[in-house]
């Protein structure tokens, strides 16, 4: 019911935390499926895979273990989901390649007339998440709006970013972006934020929603560690 790991997993400041010294690059990801169960692939907001890549990972990927994908950037900033037909195709091709390797495609938009448009538009088999950072969008329009498609409210923790624990898909889609009060994807989570998340989480899954859950304080290797320690919560 839960799912729990980083967003992105090639990091060189992760020697020797999580990859021992010398690993070579193109072997990390094996390395990181021995120990989490997902990934969030956050370098496909730059430049979006070919599908060929998708079906590399979904090669490479143990049974059980899901990717969760980052939207392209082309799509959400600057097209600002402006006629996503193009977009959705090449995300549908490359989608269909990881087969039961999938987690959830997740969006940052940046035009809410067009966010109907794009959701109406994806194919139902993919699970889509969406995150806001700006207060404007947090209201019961546009909550209503990812229910009726069933799309998933991004629950966020980071620097200046609302808090808001609402469910409005079968599954909830959590990114941590670091415990500072100034600045994103820095420090390290306390064990008590820690326990309090996994509460969250807890109650989540007595409401029988699954859980997707990504650190996104990579620095100093801080997202390995509260991974970490929030699974060990979890099965406790």
């Amino acid at each position: 019911m839960t799912h729990i790991g980083t967003s992105g997993w090639s990091y060189d400041h992760w020697e020797p935390e999580l990859y021992p010294a010398g690993l070579r690059p193109g072997q990390r990801l094996d390395r990181y499926t021995r120990e989490f169960g997902t990934v969030e692939l956050n370098s496909s907001f730059y430049r979006w895979p070919r599908p060929a890549a998708f079906a590399s990972w979904r090669q490479r990927l143990p049974d059980g273990f899901v990717m969760s994908v980052k939207a392209p950037r082309g799509l959400t900033h600057a097209r600002k989901l402006l006629e996503p037909e193009t977009w959705i195709e090449r995300i549908a091709a490359g989608w269909q390649e990881l087969d039961g390797r999938r987690g959830v495609l997740l969006g940052q938009p940046r035009d809410d007339a067009r966010l109907g448009w794009f959701l109406r538009g994806m194919p139902g088999w993919i699970r889509v998440a969406v995150e806001f950072r700006h207060p404007s969008w947090h209201h019961e329009e546009v909550f209503a709006l990812l229910e009726a498609h069933g799309a998933a409210y991004c629950v966020m923790s980071g620097a200046q970013l609302p808090c808001i624990l609402r469910v409005t898909a079968p599954f909830t889609y959590l990114r941590l972006h670091g415990p500072d009060g100034n600045r994103l994807y820095a420090g390290s989570y306390p064990d008590d934020s820690l326990a309090w998340w996994a509460d969250r989480i807890r109650d989540w899954e007595r409401q029988g929603t699954e859980v997707f859950a990504y650190f996104n304080n990579d620095g100093e290797a801080h997202a390995v560690r509260n991974a970490r320690t929030l699974a060990a919560m979890l099965s406790q």
